[in-house]
């Protein structure tokens, strides 16, 4: 049966640089050794990425680089106002510097660079986000400090190989369903983030990618009759023969979906989608309302994603055939082409 799931704690990769198990996990079970990557340097890509969101507005943190070039960013949107305020800095040629961890589950990541500091701390039962910008060149400056409540034992894990090289893989922790709490001061408003109304998101990857790729990933998080629910979609994330990131979070516990389809070009990407999968355990008209579009050239990087935000109608069905009903819930679909 397709979707193998892993059990067996075990290191990543053998010595040789390839997979050790391929499949998904709802734990962190295969541990991640960047000195076992056998492929070249410049090939290996490293990020932890932050979204906090609520109905109105959406904060997104990054930390990151594709060896040859790194970002540290800060990006509030307005979903309301249709506006996207961003403050970045570029670093050429970080490879090893940023010092990122080696598990999604534990572990810290601080960088200060001259125009925006930003820091990420793990602990039992949460994380706190922390960011400062002081470009003079952007207004409104941010300032950033949020707390992350993580009351769940199970996530999407998985690890991926792709066709091009035995040597290339995708190692990624998508952890939903976070509520969250704080406050971003923005210029002259403070906005703050309530755990009844607002979700972080983990998106933790390190890998070693062809350079050329696209990929459609979705997510989302909400509380529906009183539990937290959630769910992670995606596809074209390499050779997913053993396993998808298809799955759905419910009042703690994951559970899993194999296919799900949607193209989200067809039509504009703001006309309205249907998401629907191979077995009818998701099947949701998505209506969109706002683009993200953002394009990323340096050096060799050349990367374009439409990041689609917009409300969710339909349902989905648990592992024990369980139907939730999902109604107006807040969430986004993208569509990213790669050359990195």
């Amino acid at each position: 049966m397709r979707n193998h799931r892993i059990t067996t704690f075990s290191d990543l990769l053998y010595p040789n640089g390839t997979l050790m198990q391929k499949g998904y996990s709802t734990k962190a079970v295969m541990r991640y050794n960047r000195k076992h990557i056998k492929a070249p340097p410049w090939r290996i890509k490293e990020w932890d990425f932050y979204q906090v969101s609520n109905d109105d507005y959406c904060l997104q943190l990054t930390i990151g680089h594709a060896s040859y070039a790194g970002e540290v960013s800060a990006m509030l949107i307005d979903l309301n106002e249709k506006k996207t305020y961003a403050a970045k800095e570029i670093i050429a040629l970080p490879f090893n510097r940023l010092h990122m961890p080696a598990s999604a589950e534990h572990g810290d990541l601080a960088v200060r660079r001259k125009t925006i500091d930003m820091q990420f701390e793990v602990y039992r039962g949460g994380r706190r986000l922390r960011c400062r910008t002081r470009d003079p060149k952007t207004f409104p400056r941010m300032d950033v400090d949020i707390e992350l409540s993580q009351p769940d034992l199970e996530s999407m894990v998985i690890a991926t190989p792709f066709d091009e090289d035995p040597r290339y893989f995708y190692y990624n922790h998508k952890i939903n369903c976070m509520p969250a709490s704080g406050t971003v001061a923005f210029g002259d408003r403070t906005i703050a983030f309530e755990p009844e109304t607002a979700f972080g998101l983990l998106d933790w990857g390190r890998g070693v990618w062809p350079f050329s790729h696209e990929w459609v990933w979705g997510s989302g998080s909400a509380w529906i009759g009183g539990k937290r629910f959630g769910f992670n979609i995606g596809f074209g994330f390499g050779n997913t023969e053993a396993a998808t990131e298809n799955m759905l979070f419910y009042d703690g516990n994951a559970h899993k979906l194999n296919e799900v389809y949607v193209d989200l070009a067809a039509g504009g990407y703001m006309s309205p989608k249907k998401i629907t999968s191979d077995d009818g355990r998701f099947e949701m008209d998505f209506e969109p309302i706002y683009d993200r579009y953002t394009e990323t050239k340096m050096l060799f990087v050349d990367n374009r994603c439409h990041q689609i935000f917009g409300r969710f109608n339909g349902k989905a069905v648990l592992d024990d055939g369980t139907v939730i009903d999902v109604k107006d819930m807040s969430g986004f679909v993208e569509h990213a082409v790669h050359h990195w």
